[in-house]
């Protein structure tokens, strides 16, 4: 590997890590695009997504078992679920590549799901009268039970299904355990086949769909995708397909980047914030449509185009956190220099 192509990975790992500390989500979902995007075989940048998402929930699930906000009896079913999962998906990756339209049908599964997600979390950002969707704040009381209010309605009528066997989860929610393994599935699903940790879409559904409160979403879902990432990126290195040359400098990178992140959660009211992430999943959808659709017409540059959409959509909003972050502290700074004139 180059030194230009190393200094690349750590530096898009370092981005991603701001964006993993902030958000509490891996950050396969650039990650797998942008090594499609580059060239990669797709089980290698799947394989390799998977296990850069190992490495990096393992540090901040440790960080939410501190604050308790893990909720191991969830976490447990959601394993199993997203074992089944994985399995399958990646026996349908192994299929379609077999049949030659692994390439097309993955690259088609990105743009549906990062550009439905991306729609939704801009929508609630921008036009939601909440002020910003889910909170991801991590530091609220995790042992307090929910307000009824605050379950959405999607999770009241869920919970309203006593299918049994029933289990009780922390914040006072009661769900049917099928519920559970149903979503575990389908995230298990799309880890498997697209190389993606899940985060993104499994921590909203376990609020959404569960009634789960944020904050123990947050940090189950990370308990959760250590597995999930750690399973996933084990059965695709037993066929050679994780390049630990591309797995290595990302993690370095993203190492420095989760730290800076997570201090920022700390500084920046999400609701600033928020609508950027929408963006960023937007850009990620629209630049593996500019890749799937230059190759299909046979235009190389649409890949490079490609390439710099990614890489500016983790820009942007890891820049966009940073930024905020400073505001902040310069804010806070201002009333101590004043009482101190």
């Amino acid at each position: 590997m180059s030194a230009a192509l190393l200094g690349m990975f750590t530096g898009f790992g370092f981005l991603i890590g701001i964006l993993f500390g902030f958000f509490g989500m891996g950050g396969s979902f650039l990650v797998t695009p942008a090594l499609l995007v580059m060239g990669y075989d797709t089980n290698v940048a799947v394989g390799s997504g998977l296990a850069f998402v190992f490495g990096t929930s393992v540090i901040a699930t440790l960080k939410h078992r501190d604050l308790g906000q893990v909720d191991y009896k969830l976490g447990i079913s959601m394993i199993v679920g997203t074992t089944a999962g994985i399995e399958v998906g990646k026996i349908g990756l192994e299929y379609l590549q077999h049949i030659g339209l692994a390439d097309g049908v993955v690259s088609v599964a990105y743009v549906a799901l990062l550009g439905g997600i991306g729609a939704f979390v801009t929508y609630e950002a921008v036009g939601s009268d909440s002020g910003g969707g889910i909170s991801h704040d991590v530091e609220d009381d995790a042992d307090e039970e929910f307000d009824a209010d605050d379950i959405p309605d999607i999770a009241k009528k869920i919970q309203s299904y006593r299918v049994p066997p029933m289990i009780s989860l922390r914040g006072g929610i009661t769900v049917s355990l099928w519920m559970v393994l149903l979503v575990a599935f389908a995230t298990g699903l799309l880890s498997g086949f697209l190389g993606v940790g899940g985060g993104f879409i499994r921590m909203p559904a376990l609020f959404y769909a569960i009634g789960v409160p944020v904050p123990v979403a947050v940090g189950t879902d990370l308990f959760e995708i250590v597995f999930s990432g750690g399973l996933g990126s084990f059965l695709y290195a037993q066929s050679g397909a994780v390049d630990l040359s591309i797995v290595a400098p990302l993690l370095a990178g993203s190492a420095l980047g989760a730290r800076i992140g997570a201090g920022a959660t700390e500084l920046v009211d999400e609701d600033d914030i928020k609508v950027y992430f929408g963006v960023m999943l937007l850009l990620g959808a629209l630049a593996v449509a500019v890749r799937y659709v230059g190759n299909y017409v046979g235009i190389d540059v649409l890949s490079v185009v490609s390439l710099v959409i990614i890489l500016g959509a983790a820009l942007l909003v890891s820049g966009a956190v940073v930024v905020s972050s400073v505001r902040e502290l310069r804010a806070d700074a201002e009333p101590s220099t004043v009482a101190a004139d």
